[in-house]
C-alpha cells in the first residue's frame, strides 16, 4: 500500500511559501512557511504533521493491540508532541512525546500500561526512523 503527500515551495527559506497537500484531499494546498514553522502564524507545518500521523498511528495500532488482548476501547484519545530543536548540524526532530488517554472496560492498570508500551514500540509510524527511505531527484 502507498500513500502520497506533496508539497510545493516558491521562494527563499524566510520570505517563501509553500503549499501541502494529501492524495485523498483531506489537506488541500494547505500553506506553510518558516513563519508557520518558526515563528508560530497559522498555518501547518512538518512537525504537526508528523505529530497528527503518530497519534492517529498509536491509537488505531493501540486498538489492535487491545483486541488482540480481549478488549475493546470505548475511547482512546493520543496527543503527539514533536520537538524540533537546533543541533550542532542544523535542525532536527529530537523526541516524540506520546500523551495517550484511554476508557477500556475491563482493564486493569498493569495490562494497559503493558498494551501501551507495546504499541509504542510496534506503530508503524514509531518504526518510521527505520524506515528504508530512497529518492529519485530531477532537476528541470
Amino acid at each position: 500500500m502507498d500513500k502520497k503527500g506533496s508539497a510545493h515551495w516558491s521562494g527563499d527559506l524566510k520570505s517563501g511559501t509553500g503549499k501541502i497537500s494529501t492524495e485523498s484531499g483531506a489537506l488541500k494546498d494547505q500553506p506553510y512557511g518558516f513563519n508557520t514553522r518558526f515563528e508560530g502564524k497559522r498555518g501547518s507545518n512538518p512537525e504537526e504533521l508528523v505529530g497528527a500521523a503518530h497519534a492517529a498511528c498509536f491509537s488505531m495500532a493501540m486498538s489492535l493491540q487491545l483486541g488482540e488482548a480481549g478488549f475493546a476501547a470505548d475511547d482512546i484519545s493520543t496527543e503527539a508532541t514533536v520537538t524540533l530543536e537546533e543541533v550542532e548540524d542544523g535542525f532536527a526532530v529530537t523526541k516524540i512525546h506520546l500523551d495517550v488517554t484511554a476508557q477500556i472496560s475491563g482493564i486493569d492498570r498493569s495490562k494497559f500500561q503493558e498494551i501501551a508500551e507495546a504499541t509504542k514500540t510496534g506503530c508503524p509510524i514509531s518504526k518510521l526512523l527505520n524506515a528504508d527511505i530512497t529518492m529519485d531527484a530531477k532537476l528541470v
